[in-house]
């Protein structure tokens, strides 16, 4: 068997052993230093921008190790760890590649010394037990009860202790106890939507308790429809109600103006059609994915009935979770086995745009936020900071224990 011969670039590092374990240690430790001066109440926030020219600013640890262009494999597993504290807490993502990173520095000495990496690996596993031990032995058990709404709002706060909005952490906290206490009793995290309005304080936002989105685009006509139902029926539907919807989708060739009048009379009869049917079901109100033209809305609207077309995908699908009912492709089989309910609809005004919103869903237990504030990346990082406490209390919530830790430990991080 020949041996293969690889071709190395120019500069590539050729280190192995001892000199390459070192330099994966010096790697992570850069990193670590980049989002060190991020932790903490009296952490500064990062601004990053992407080679597309966007900003982010922001101290959230995750979102910063995402965002950094990292090539080093070795320095690549701390955002690794990152993201997996961010999926499965959603707080602590800065601490704990600081924690990697001091693990790093004080095995730095060991590895320079001729110590083995299996016995360097069997120490800290031992390390790892007794502080394990440790931590249940300080653990306190609470029972879930009602009377935990001061704990979860506590635990909320904290998780916005170093975010850009800690100074409003007692008006959100509860705003997201609120939100994740409406919750079923799995406490899935896709039935709480966070709409970002620009315009007005942050006091000004407001939970809403129910399904809400923005106004999606309409077509001329839709002044006419009315913007409050209760007891209303939902069409869930994934057609296209406009006229170049038959038109695009064949070839047709004709001869004389009148057969050209039939085709063109054939392609509002089959819309005709469509429209009424759906009427027929029952629905109130209709919403579908792809565009619903000026014909269906002033259709809709002549018979008292509410449209929107091009509704995200997101919000669409929880919809139909909160309120039940079933997609259709068709509009020859809808009928009131298949339609979505809740007890209200209505549309309001919220800042500088209008919103949808579906209360006294039935199916499923959901809510949203809307959150106001000055500017685009103003919202993202708090949007970023509910999502933290969010995850925080839905943790507390599943688990039986918390622990009390000294808040004196983040003033250690930050001076070593």
């Amino acid at each position: 068997m020949q041996p293969k011969i690889l071709l190395l670039k120019e500069g590539t590092d050729t280190s192995q052993g001892k000199p390459q374990l070192i330099s994966n240690i010096n790697a992570c430790q850069a990193v670590v230093d980049a989002v060190r001066t991020t932790l903490g109440p009296r952490g500064m926030d990062k601004l990053i921008v992407s080679g597309q020219g966007k900003a982010t600013i922001s101290n959230d640890g995750a979102t910063i190790m995402k965002l950094l262009d990292i090539v080093h494999p070795a320095a690549k597993t701390l955002v690794d760890i990152a993201k997996s504290q961010d999926a499965e807490v959603g707080d602590g993502t800065t601490s704990v590649v600081l924690l990697a990173g001091e693990f790093l520095k004080q095995v730095k000495s060991y590895v320079e010394e001729g110590v083995h990496p299996r016995i360097v690996i069997k120490a800290i596993r031992k390390s790892l037990s007794l502080c394990i031990e440790k931590i249940n032995q300080m653990a306190v058990n609470i029972k879930q009860t009602d009377g935990n709404r001061e704990l979860l709002e506590k635990c909320a706060a904290t998780a916005m202790n170093s975010k850009l909005i800690h100074q409003q952490k007692d008006f959100f906290s509860k705003m997201v106890v609120d939100a994740v206490l409406s919750l079923d009793e799995l406490l899935p995290l896709n039935m709480i939507g966070i709409k970002k309005v620009k315009g007005g304080s942050l006091e000004e936002s407001k939970l809403v308790s129910g399904v809400a989105f923005v106004k999606t685009f309409s077509y001329a006509g839709f002044e006419m429809a009315p913007k409050n139902y209760k007891n209303c029926k939902i069409a869930l539907l994934n057609i296209e109600l406009e006229l170049k919807a038959e038109r695009d989708n064949a070839e047709i060739r004709v001869n004389n103006v009148a057969e050209y009048q039939k085709v063109v009379d054939a392609e509002w009869q089959i819309l005709y059609d469509k429209l009424k049917k759906i009427h027929e079901s029952g629905a109130n109100v209709v919403l579908s994915k792809l565009p619903i033209g000026d014909v269906a809305t002033q259709y809709f609207a002549d018979r008292d009935m509410f449209c929107a077309g091009r509704v995200p995908e997101e919000d669409f699908k929880r919809t139909m979770k909160a309120c039940g009912g079933a997609v259709m492709t068709t509009a020859y089989d809808i009928n009131d086995s298949v339609l979505g309910r809740c007890e209200k609809f209505e549309e309001i005004q919220i800042g500088g745009d209008r919103f949808n919103i579906f209360q006294g869903c039935p199916n499923g237990r959901t809510c949203t936020m809307i959150l106001r504030g000055g500017s685009e990346q103003f919202l993202e990082e708090t949007e970023r900071s509910l999502h933290d406490a969010i995850m925080i209390v839905r943790r507390t919530i599943k688990n039986d224990s918390v622990v009390a830790v000294p808040s004196s430990y983040e003033i250690w991080f930050s001076a070593s």
